[in-house]
């Protein structure tokens, strides 16, 4: 996108064109006092800077720096050679002073890949911007700043690239008591990249489990973390100062949000959702069936192609998504149905309506579903067993690195293509066998089958095995076929 910049003679006016909205017009009062106040007069003529191309809605804060070098430029007061080849983006405040903007490790990628010579950015958001290769960045907090290095006066301070961690650390999984399946799905669903749905009442541990989840996922690559933290970064989400966040996201909506909220949209420019922003990471959604169904069924796409297409009548822009879904539900409204020490207060009716919010295609995503009980007397007073996360990644890291191998990069079994299936799967004769016996008796349909074998795929990862035997097959059926699941939400 290019900012120009024409002074003439005329009625002292300023006007910019090109699509712009609210916020990119009010500009002018901003380019004005920071000029004003950076001891720079403000020309008395007409001024018209236009935002090209023209046909693509303008929307944010961040030509407020560009168009202030332009201003000066025009008019000669700075040297215009230097700031050819070079992306410009910054908001000014009304003292001179930079403000951060959203969308800079963006920009840093976009002069990257046009090949042109730096990113002039705020200082805040330098960091981000610096974990970009072959891009240099100049950091500037101030009007004056930015101005005296265009006259060569002035030398940018060396720009140190900081990881975001989490503050607390990751939750272990050894902490969850009992619940010995729900891990070992939990492992399968980390090392396969398989979506996964919990049911249980109130208190067997649904939400803890999910939370461990991000802990047994492998750690992010170089370009994982990139990928990540453009997306935060288009969000404003980043952290002043900070640059690439190095470990998985984990995203937790409340069940009151908005179509716009989950899968991304709203006013002006599309922003990423919830979805997006749980790329590469975990998409938790707790209550899952009292979010709303349109919400719901929003996802189904998505998770099927990794990516969300959000159109607009100015153009249509594409987000990343490829995620681990987990979400947990009660078995009923009240949460108790079928536990063995409370009953049920809900009747028939109010039992359909509330598993009817979850669509048979959007249950159909779910590789792995899982029935959670009630703690015993002995799991709750006992101390936790188990392996620890450490233990568990290694694993999973294992599972990953074969599937890696099979398939190429960042593809896993719920990811790969049918062909790609096709020939990692190589069923042993029993298994080809009992395969047959459970596509009759519980009846799967094709895609039923499938995923079968994707979860199968990654059962005998998990074990290294070259070949999916029917025990394997047998532990992928038992985490499809589970009566209280199906009793539940079907």
């Amino acid at each position: 996108m290019d900012v120009e910049v024409d002074t003439q003679t005329g009625v002292p006016t300023f006007r910019i064109v090109g699509l712009p909205t609210k916020s990119v017009t009010e500009a002018e009062q901003r380019t004005r006092s920071a000029l004003l106040a950076s001891g720079y007069e403000w020309p008395k003529q007409r001024i018209v800077a236009n935002l090209a191309p023209g046909a693509l809605r303008k929307e944010g804060t961040h030509f407020d720096l560009a168009l202030a070098l332009g201003i000066l430029a025009s008019k000669e007061r700075i040297p215009q050679p230097p700031l050819k080849d070079w992306i410009v983006v910054g908001e000014l405040a009304l003292d001179g002073s930079v403000r951060q903007v959203p969308g800079t490790l963006a920009a840093a990628i976009a002069c990257r890949q046009a090949d042109l010579k730096g990113l002039v950015c705020p200082a805040v958001n330098a960091a981000e911007a610096a974990t970009v290769e072959g891009v240099e960045v100049v950091p500037v907090q101030t009007l004056d700043e930015c101005i005296q290095w265009v006259r060569g006066r002035w030398t940018p301070p060396d720009v140190q690239v900081v990881a975001i961690a989490s503050p607390s650390g990751l939750e272990d999984i050894s902490e969850v008591r009992g619940q010995g399946m729900a891990k070992q799905a939990l492992e399968i669903a980390a090392a396969g990249g398989h979506n996964l749905l919990l049911a249980g009442p109130p208190g067997s541990g649904k939400t803890m489990l999910a939370r461990r989840l991000p802990g047994i996922l492998p750690p992010m690559s170089a370009e994982e973390s990139l990928d990540v933290t453009r997306v935060h970064s288009v969000a404003g989400l980043v952290p002043p100062g900070a640059s690439l966040i190095v470990e998985r996201p984990f995203r937790t909506p409340h069940h009151n949000v908005s179509l716009a909220g989950m899968v991304g949209g709203g006013t002006g420019l599309a922003r990423p959702g919830e979805a997006s922003l749980a790329h590469l990471g975990v998409l938790f959604l707790d209550e899952v069936a009292l979010f709303r169904p349109e919400v719901l069924d929003a996802l189904r796409g998505p998770l099927e192609e990794g990516l969300i297409r959000i159109a607009r009548s100015g153009g249509a822009i594409t987000y990343p998504c490829r995620l681990s879904l987990v979400a947990a539900m009660n078995p009923c409204p009240c949460g108790y149905r079928g536990d063995r020490l409370r009953g049920c207060r809900c009747s028939d009716r109010r039992i359909e309506s509330y598993n009817a919010r979850l669509s048979g295609p959007l249950l159909d995503r779910f590789d792995l579903r899982i029935a959670m009980t009630r703690l015993t007397r002995r799991e709750l007073l006992g101390q936790p067993e188990g392996e620890d996360s450490q233990t568990v990644r290694a694993r999973v890291r294992a599972a990953r690195e074969l599937q890696e191998e099979r398939y190429g990069p960042g593809v896993t079994n719920a990811t790969a293509s049918r062909s790609m299936l096709d020939l990692g799967v190589r069923l042993s004769s029993n298994a080809r066998e009992s395969l047959g016996d459970a596509i009759e008796r519980l009846s799967l349909t094709g895609r039923g089958m499938v995923r079968v074998l994707r979860v199968a795929r990654t059962v005998a990862d998990l074990a290294a095995a070259d070949a999916v035997t029917d025990e394997h097959l047998a532990q992928a059926l038992m985490f499809r076929m589970d009566d209280d699941i199906e009793g539940a939400a079907a």
